[in-house]
């Protein structure tokens, strides 16, 4: 039986197992939209913006570990989700993105609404392709869903036609998938295991090194019993925290230009870094040619092209992070604990267990309100719970404060640094996770850049808290500015108006009144809001938060202007060489 393309669409889509839809209607989609309208499968989100709209299946897949799907329309409605496919490119998201397209024989044309929207993602995505044939139509939504969500997951983008989506064709869809070069690897190099688990064995000052590979990999509690079984102590990136309790012994902290001083000084004086489920982007390393000078390192990662990319590696594994940390384990079931070099081994540990106690994170102003005081209220209150940042000084202290667990998630843009993911990304979370508190974390800058999406979540009765950190600028630059370029504050400023002095160089009691009054702007969206300026507020804020259960909430902390995220590495310099104004 012959079935149109929309039909087979919304057919491949249930086979697939999709149960939420990410979509933005137009001109090019309008047949895929009319072809949903009949099934009750599929929920259908309809965000207020695109890019809002990708951001939210992004979080959607990371909190469920589902595929995201996405359907939006060609041009304008392509082009809008650009940079949500760049941000789950660095992160590794699995999302199916598909966009109308004009008919065949307009496209190169200069059709309305046309853009080659293939050309302009090949380089940001794992995959892209036009289906120019209706026949191939179900072969390739079946590789798309495979290819995103095997290897080093991804975003893919299937690009529609028109007329290949009215066209009339096969009702078959395929159970099977072969790719002629795309062979994801399963196995695990079992030579190179066995040498990285000899060195571990002769490491004198042995250091886990874990990325946001292990968990993507769902291999949390394996990397526990890892540490546990090698008395190993355990350092993070942004990505990777979590992929241990935060509270574990052994847990040293992030790593990184914001780390702490005992993961950085700790990279700095091991011999054996045992990376696992990271890239070395310059965020963590620091001056690379003094990263981990006094070690040996062996690389773990799923993802060839990410081995010896940025720092050379001694010994390189290909491998799914979870398949790899149970082949080690399954290696030392045979293997005493007892090293060669025991006691330098237990010094080692003591050195930086006591870094860890002597160095902790705390920021410098203790008194009143402060963005750690809200993020540790927040770890009391809430644990079972999935955390979203968006990007800025509230990511960082949010990375730095959050205590993390099986029963706590964090979402965040670690690789491209997104600014406007964290809303619709709890928005994504929270539809994954109904029975879970969703709490997004931003800046008064980042918020504003999907602010649109209050409405989303009112409509749609999300029950977010929403965290605004306001301290009147783009805090981040901001620092930057401060440190580095005479308190010279170019367009960072949020309340700077026209009338302003130009060389204003502090906020004081003549400034203008920020724009806009969020509680007021949640009361238009028909939303909760309150304001919080002192710290005896914080508990208040959030009983009243919790009190709200059909629709988002906004808490809006006046914080501090000249609070700042230490400690933290200049650029360019080794990561012990830490301004430590903490």
């Amino acid at each position: 039986m012959a079935i149109k393309g929309t039909e087979l669409f919304v057919k491949a889509l249930i086979e697939e197992g999709v149960d939420t839809l990410f979509g933005y209607p137009g001109g090019q989609a309008i047949d895929l939209f009319d072809a949903l309208y009949d099934q009750y499968n599929i929920e259908v989100i309809l965000p207020r913006h695109e890019q809002a709209l990708i951001h939210a299946a992004d979080g959607y897949a990371r909190s469920t570990g589902k595929v995201g799907v996405c359907l939006v329309t060609s041009g304008p409605g392509a082009t809008n989700l650009v940079t949500g496919i760049a941000t789950a490119n660095y992160d590794s998201v699995p999302l199916v993105c598909f966009t109308g397209q004009v008919p065949l024989n307009l496209m190169g044309n200069d059709a309305f609404q046309e853009v080659d929207i293939v050309g302009v993602t090949r380089g940001i995505c794992k995959y892209a392709v036009t289906v120019r044939d209706r026949e191939e139509l179900p072969r390739i939504i079946k590789e798309a869903f495979y290819i995103a969500s095997t290897g080093r997951p991804g975003p893919v983008v299937v690009d529609l036609p028109k007329d290949i989506q009215q066209e009339l064709g096969t009702e078959e869809y395929p159970t099977t998938v072969n790719i002629r070069g795309y062979k994801p690897n399963d196995a695990v190099h079992m030579r190179q295991i066995k040498k990285a688990v000899r060195l571990l064995h002769d490491a004198k000052r042995p250091l886990f090194l874990v990325g946001g590979g292990v968990n993507i990999a769902h291999a949390n509690r394996e990397m526990t019993q890892l540490v546990e079984k090698t008395n190993v102590p355990i350092i993070t990136t942004i990505m990777g925290k979590g992929a241990v309790s935060t509270q574990h012994n052994m847990y040293l902290g992030n790593i990184g230009i914001h780390g702490s001083y005992a993961a950085n000084h700790a990279v700095t004086d091991c011999d054996l870094l045992f990376s696992i489920g990271t890239r070395f982007n310059d965020r963590i390393t620091g001056k690379t040619s003094e990263f981990a000078k006094n070690a040996t390192i062996v690389h773990i990662d799923i993802d060839a092209a990410s081995i010896s990319k940025n720092i050379a590696v001694d010994v390189p594994i290909v491998a799914d992070a979870k398949l790899a940390i149970e082949a080690i384990l399954d290696v030392l079931k045979n293997k005493t604990v007892e090293t060669p070099y025991q006691t330098e081994r237990e010094e080692w540990l003591k050195k930086v267990l006591d870094w860890k106690r002597k160095y902790p994170i705390r920021m410098k102003q203790q008194e009143g309100l402060t963005p750690e005081k809200v993020i540790r209220t927040i770890n009391k209150r809430y644990k079972d719970s999935v955390i979203v940042t968006d990007v800025g000084q509230n990511q960082l202290w949010t990375t730095q404060y959050i205590d993390l667990d099986e029963n706590r998630q964090l979402l965040t843009s670690g690789g491209l640094g997104t600014m406007g993911y964290g809303f619709p990304a709890a928005m994504g979370a929270q539809l994954g996770n109904p029975e879970k508190k969703v709490i997004a974390i931003s800046g008064d800058g980042g918020f504003q850049m999907n602010i649109q999406e209050m409405a989303t979540a009112v409509v749609l009765e999300l029950p977010l808290i929403l965290v605004v950190f306001n301290n009147g600028y783009l805090g981040n630059v901001r620092q930057w500015q401060e440190l580095y370029f005479n308190k010279r504050y170019s367009s960072t400023c949020l309340r700077y108006r026209k009338s302003c002095e130009r060389d204003c160089m502090n906020p004081d009691k003549s400034c203008p009144k920020y724009t806009p009054d969020f509680v007021k702007l949640a009361e238009s969206y028909d939303a909760k809001a309150i304001r919080v300026e002192k710290e005896e507020d914080i508990e208040k804020a959030f009983a009243f938060a919790d009190a709200n259960t059909k629709g988002p909430t906004i808490i809006e902390f006046i914080i501090d202007p000249k609070a700042n995220v230490w400690p933290m590495v200049p650029a360019g310099n080794t990561l012990d060489n830490m301004i430590m104004d903490c």
